[in-house]
C-alpha cells in the first residue's frame, strides 16, 4: 500500500485553482488505488517551524557537533517535519505563482526539510549527493497562475515558480516528476483550461 501526501501552499481555500485541481487529482487516486492512504498537508496550517535557531543547528551539525539546547529543539521540530514529508511515497504539490516565484510558505518548507543527512550528502570534491534519489518515490506538481503564461512576452512576468521548485526536486533526488499546469492568462479562456489541467490531473492520478 502507498500513501499520497498531498502539500498545499495555497492560502485561499475554495477560491483556489491549484487546489481545485488538487481535489480532481486525489479524488480520481482514490477511485484508482482504494486501498492507498491520502494525507493532506496545508503548509498554513501553523505546522512549519521557524528555522531562525534551526538555520545555526544546521551549521552546527555541518561542523560535526551535536545541537545542543534550543538548537537541539528546533533540529528535533525540523527533523519531524521532514519525516512527515518522508513518510509518503507519492507527493503531490499545488503551488501558485506568486510574484513571479512560490508562496513564502512553501520556501520555508524547503529550507526547513533541507538538511544536511536527510536531503543531501555534500562532499568537497563531488559536490552534493542527493538522499532521496534511488527510493520510487513519485511527485505530481501542479502550478498555476493568473497573469503569466508560457506563450507570453516578459512584460506579463518570467517563470521562477516551477524552474525553482523543480530545480529543488531534482537536488534531492526526485527526479519521477509530473506536472499539471494551469496558466489561462488574462485574457485566455478560463473553462478551455480547467478541462484541460483537470483532465490531465486525472490522466496522472490513475496511474500515480
Amino acid at each position: 500500500m502507498s500513501k499520497l501526501l498531498h502539500l498545499s501552499a495555497s492560502p485561499r481555500d475554495e477560491a483556489s485553482e491549484s487546489l481545485r485541481i488538487a481535489r480532481v487529482f486525489t479524488e480520481a487516486y482514490q477511485d484508482s488505488h482504494p486501498g492507498d492512504e491520502v494525507e493532506h498537508w496545508d503548509l498554513w496550517d501553523g505546522s512549519l517551524p521557524d528555522f531562525a535557531v534551526g538555520a545555526k543547528a544546521k551549521m552546527t551539525v555541518f561542523g560535526g557537533n551535536e545541537p545542543r539546547g534550543a538548537e537541539a529543539d528546533a533540529w528535533a521540530k525540523a527533523r519531524r517535519t521532514f519525516e512527515r514529508f518522508d513518510s509518503a511515497d507519492r507527493l503531490l504539490f499545488s503551488v501558485p505563482m506568486w510574484n513571479a516565484s512560490v508562496p513564502y510558505v512553501l520556501k520555508q518548507f524547503v529550507d526547513v526539510v533541507s538538511q544536511p543527512g536527510w536531503i543531501f550528502t555534500v562532499d568537497p570534491v563531488t559536490g552534493y549527493g542527493p538522499r532521496l534519489a534511488g527510493r520510487g518515490k513519485r511527485v505530481a506538481v501542479i502550478y498555476t497562475s493568473a497573469v503569466w503564461g508560457p506563450r507570453l512576452g516578459p512584460e506579463f512576468g518570467t517563470d521562477h515558480q516551477s524552474t525553482f521548485f523543480g530545480d529543488w526536486l531534482r537536488w534531492t533526488g526526485l527526479t519521477d516528476i509530473q506536472e499539471v499546469r494551469f496558466h489561462p492568462t488574462l485574457t485566455g479562456d478560463w473553462d478551455d483550461a480547467r478541462c484541460a489541467a483537470d483532465a490531465r490531473a486525472r490522466d496522472i492520478a490513475k496511474v500515480f
